[in-house]
């Protein structure tokens, strides 16, 4: 009898693990038929589902294309427009362009989609508690430091003032010389270098000097864009365990992020000391965001000696800047060059404004420009996806279940493509559609959108703050290059810009141009 106890307990212990294993595997089918058969009906382009991988293998075949396949398939499942895509190990993903559960994350149930663990693990590294990188007591107190200094006066001008020199100074020359000696350039990469001088300048009150003639190589942009491309490749992870083990063994990609991040973390240190050198925390020794937080911030005891704190503030600004404005003007004139009646109607417009140096009244007079930009936004908008994290159990307003740690992703992209909001043409470049003629004058006037249905710059308590500034930026390069000089891009006939994506958008390669300048 003992024996036959002990036979049995053995084989009990021995089952036990198969029998566990066997039913998950059941469980995981189970799901997978209920999800590729019923769930979704078979018109729809949901990946296929399998136990354990999840939808494995269709993420590994698009990887390199999927902000554009995840839009195909939330594009197919009308009219909920969201779809639950399985990550290995029975991992969920929400992905959504409906625009009611948008203004669900985003506004009505705000404090239950947040950053999360895994979002805020993946930036740590460069942005630390910065507001990009936070939630809670730390979001809000970052919001309204920063809310108070976005709707200053002062900064506004000193954003005007540095934006004009370096377009007069620095890119309007190099476009010049280019088109004097009939070379082509990759307008992305000048963007790319004009905005990163800028934000610089208005973060820290630095000039790194990127756009020069010699294209000179700069250790604090390379350290960013590597940064920059490492996280994004953290946040595709189809295994995030294998990052998290190189960052532990500190070696590959995981070693360079660090020696990058600490680079900039380094430097801003280095400014920071300068700062304080330069003045007292109670004069400000200069217009931009590092002097003007080391002011706000020294009237909050907790945070006077914190500066960390700020080198987290003034980062994830940089980040911010640096590459949302150029994505936006490298695509608006990849689409203007294929759409000169737009180009005609924006030159026409900036041709009545009153000055050459517009200040920012004036460019809020310039509805048509700013609609070319909303609308070249619409189509390749510079962050073609934002996610959130699900604190606890909810139930989106289209019905589905947002179970707590899911991911949950809004998708700007996908919802520029809407049918049933943009209508039939939603492929055509269009600026008339943000707009209407004034009854009583005939001019033009901007017809804004709900922002939950093009949350370009997100919406509700996380409302971009620097839109605005965004805008004055755009418009003035687009007023400062546009009436001097034609950009052809140098592509194969029937060519198109190839889209590709890290934390924001860009061309695959550079938007290759020949400038011609305009002889009228």
């Amino acid at each position: 009898f003992d024996l036959s106890i002990n036979i049995f307990s053995h084989l009990y212990f021995f089952f036990l693990p198969l029998v566990i294993v066997l039913l998950f595997f059941i469980m995981n089918i189970s799901k997978t038929i209920l999800t590729n058969v019923f769930i979704y009906p078979k018109s729809t382009k949901i990946p296929r589902s399998y136990p354990i991988i999840g939808s494995y293998f269709s993420i590994k075949s698009n990887i390199n294309r999927r902000i554009q396949w995840t839009s195909e398939i939330v594009l197919s499942t009308l009219p909920s427009l969201t779809f639950t895509l399985y990550r290995p190990l029975g991992h969920r993903h929400i992905f959504t362009a409906n625009p009611s559960n948008v203004e669900h994350i985003l506004k009505t149930c705000f404090h239950n989609y947040q950053k999360g663990y895994l979002g805020k693990e993946t930036l740590k590294d460069l942005l630390g508690n910065g507001i990009f990188n936070a939630d809670g007591e730390i979001w809000k107190y970052q919001r309204k430091l920063a809310s108070h200094e976005f709707n200053s006066k002062s900064l506004r001008k000193f954003i005007e003032n540095v934006v004009d020199v370096e377009l007069s100074d620095r890119l309007i020359p190099i476009l010049a010389m280019s088109a004097s000696q009939k070379s082509v350039v990759d307008f992305q990469d000048l963007l790319q270098r004009f905005t990163f001088d800028n934000i610089c300048m208005v973060a820290y009150g630095y000039d790194p000097a990127y756009l020069l003639p010699s294209f000179p190589e700069a250790k604090f942009a390379n350290a960013f864009e590597e940064v920059v491309r490492i996280s994004s490749d953290r946040f595709n992870s189809l295994a995030p365990f294998i990052w998290k083990l190189k960052r532990i063994l500190n070696v590959g990609s995981e070693k360079k992020l660090r020696v990058c991040a600490t680079q900039i973390r380094d430097m801003a240190k280095e400014m920071i000391k300068q700062k304080k050198e330069r003045s007292s925390y109670n004069k400000r020794s200069s217009d931009d965001l590092l002097s003007r937080f080391l002011i706000s911030s020294s009237d909050e005891q907790q945070n006077m000696h914190d500066e960390e704190f700020i080198i987290d503030i003034v980062i994830s600004f940089i980040l911010a800047g640096r590459d949302t404005a150029s994505a936006a003007l490298t695509w608006f004139i990849w689409l203007i060059s294929k759409n000169p009646e737009v180009e005609k109607e924006i030159l026409k417009e900036i041709a009545n404004t009153t000055t050459s140096s517009l200040t920012y009244d004036e460019v809020k007079d310039m509805p048509y420009t700013h609609a070319s930009l909303c609308e070249s936004m619409r189509l390749y908008p510079p962050v073609p996806v934002d996610t959130k994290e699900a604190m606890q159990d909810d139930i989106l307003p289209d019905g589905t279940f947002a179970k707590k740690g899911t991911r949950i992703s809004y998708h700007p992209y996908a919802m520029g493509r809407v049918e049933e909001i943009w209508g039939k043409d939603w492929q055509a470049f269009r600026p008339e559609r943000w707009l209407k003629r004034d009854v009583k004058t005939g001019n033009w006037k901007f017809v804004p959108k709900d922002p939950f249905v093009y949350p370009v710059f997100q919406a509700g308590p996380r409302v971009c703050l620097g839109k605005d500034m965004a805008f004055l930026q755009m418009k003035k390069v687009v007023a400062g290059v546009l009436p001097r000089f034609r950009f052809v891009p140098v592509v194969d006939k029937g060519e198109e810009p190839v889209l590709i994506a890290y934390l924001t958008i860009k061309v695959k390669g550079g938007l290759m141009v020949r400038i011609e300048e305009r002889t009228n």
